[in-house]
């Protein structure tokens, strides 16, 4: 009988198109032992938050049905993983471990510490590609270096991506020694409702998108009350579907009509795809990200940081109805729409004059979909700090923006109910009501919503004069 391979599940938490898992099953001729393992690192880190864990959990919970129904289960371990995954492995007297490229610094390190260990054991290790459609090592600049602007990247991408054909998820026989170690973690306690994490439910929701959202994608992404994005971010975040289907769907779709600007819906939504990959290589080529601004001139700025103003933000009271419709659906749901997410960030940074990494350690604490590269480069855009920056002249007005992009108060009013009777010509700006407006529609501002906590005109005017002091000049005053 052949020897068991150990298939060592992180962010691929899938059955299907996982190259890591396939390669486990053929060599073991279908004696996988599925491995998952709680690290305190991670579990124990103060940007990991319940919404996140108790996704996971539930996710893991899912996966063990679906091992289950395949005459299988999930084994979890809990501890460092290159001490805990070798015992295991010694134990069991595995073949081989295989596992998925985690190309995040910190991960890499933890990667190399356990193939050492199993390496050193005479334990043979498979890592397979499959977390980003193009890897770190594959993207050079034509003098050699990484790409720091998305557009040169985007094409050069575009150019060396190669999507492999999808994989079938394997027939599994548990191995007949295989134990629990340990029952899988029960979900954290959290406000939010953590949705279907089955992968059939996955499949599903990458289904209907592709039927009936990709082709207006181009427009509709960045509609606050409307269903115009794929919804598919936490599924991506760990792997329950892969990138790679989620790229030949796009790829299928390209042939719809293009939009104005000569873009199709699938080719909008395949760009976002390679600014998940763009984020990474950054991480990865410029670790400093991580601890601050890829511009580092920027780490000199100094912010106001006032902890009141913060708190408003957090909870969802700063005035400016668009902002605290925002923070409401994250703080309510453990999701933020994306546009929603650059507006807040821009209030947080450049109307409330806060570093950005309060803000980035906020969304990493409530998001399910939370994801360091992509959250860093997102909030290091809105703060004017990062690769392809919004200018730090730019600055979001929020009135506009929900004026823009929430036209009817809908998003708004979904998550501030108390502003549900305010008349749409002031539901953007609720303090420009008149008094007798504010009484027929029952909102006293002050009283039933506050008054906002800045004045964005004067708040514009100090960032510019802020980021100035560090760039030695004011020559631009564009406004968004």
């Amino acid at each position: 009988m052949p020897q068991p391979c150990i298939h060592w599940f992180r962010r691929d938490l899938r059955l299907d198109d996982n190259p890591a898992f396939a390669d486990a099953a053929a060599q073991a001729a279908g004696l996988v032992i599925p491995v998952f393992v709680v690290d305190p690192m991670l579990i124990d880190s103060s940007r990991v938050g319940a919404n996140r864990l108790a996704f996971l959990y539930a996710r893991l919970h899912t996966l063990d049905a679906e091992l289950r129904a395949a005459g299988s289960g999930l084994v979890v371990l809990y501890g460092d993983p290159a001490i805990v995954l070798p015992e295991y492995a010694r134990k069991h007297a595995v073949a081989a471990v295989c596992w998925q490229r985690d190309e995040t610094p910190w991960a890499s390190q933890r990667d190399q510490r356990v193939a050492t260990q199993l390496q050193g054991m005479g334990i043979a290790v498979g890592i397979h590609d499959g977390q980003l459609l193009v890897p770190t090592d594959r993207i050079r600049s034509g003098g050699g270096t990484p790409y720091t602007v998305f557009t040169p990247f985007y094409r050069r991408w575009r150019d060396a991506l190669r999507l492999p054909d999808a994989i079938a998820a394997p027939s599994l026989i548990a191995h007949p020694e295989v134990q629990r170690v340990a029952a899988i973690p029960v979900l954290p306690a959290t406000d939010v409702t953590i949705p279907n994490t089955t992968a059939a439910y996955a499949h599903a929701l990458r289904a209907r998108f592709a039927t009936r959202r990709i082709d207006a994608y181009h427009s509709g992404r960045d509609m606050l009350a409307e269903a115009g994005t794929s919804m598919l971010s936490p599924y991506l975040r760990f792997g329950i579907v892969s990138v790679q289907s989620c790229a030949r769907l796009a790829h299928a779709a390209e042939q719809q009509p293009a939009a104005a600007d000569g873009r199709s819906g699938a080719e909008v939504w395949l760009s976002e795809l390679a600014w998940r990959d763009f984020y990474m290589h950054i991480s990865v080529h410029f670790p400093h990200v991580l601890r601050g601004s890829f511009r580092q001139m920027y780490d000199a700025i100094a912010w106001e940081n006032d902890e009141t103003l913060f708190a408003a933000w957090c909870s969802g009271n700063t005035g400016y109805p668009i902002v605290d419709a925002a923070m409401r659906q994250l703080t309510t749901t453990g999701w933020m729409h994306n546009r929603a997410r650059m507006i807040v960030a821009s209030f947080l940074t450049k109307d409330l004059l806060i570093d950005w990494r309060w803000g980035e350690r906020f969304f990493m604490q409530h998001l399910m979909d939370g994801d360091t590269p992509a959250n860093n480069g997102g909030w290091q855009w809105a703060a004017g700090t990062g690769t392809d920056a919004q200018p730090y002249f730019r600055i979001f007005n929020p009135s506009s923006q929900g004026t823009r992009y929430d036209p009817d108060g809908l998003y708004v009013k979904k998550y501030l109910p108390a502003l549900a009777t305010v008349p749409i010509k002031y539901i953007h700006a609720p303090w420009l009501m008149p008094f007798p407006v504010q009484q027929t529609s029952g909102v006293t501002i002050g009283i039933d919503y506050p008054a906002p906590i800045v004045d964005h005109a004067a708040q514009r005017q100090r960032a510019l004069a802020l980021y100035a002091t560090v760039r030695g000049n004011t020559e631009h005053t564009d406004s968004d």
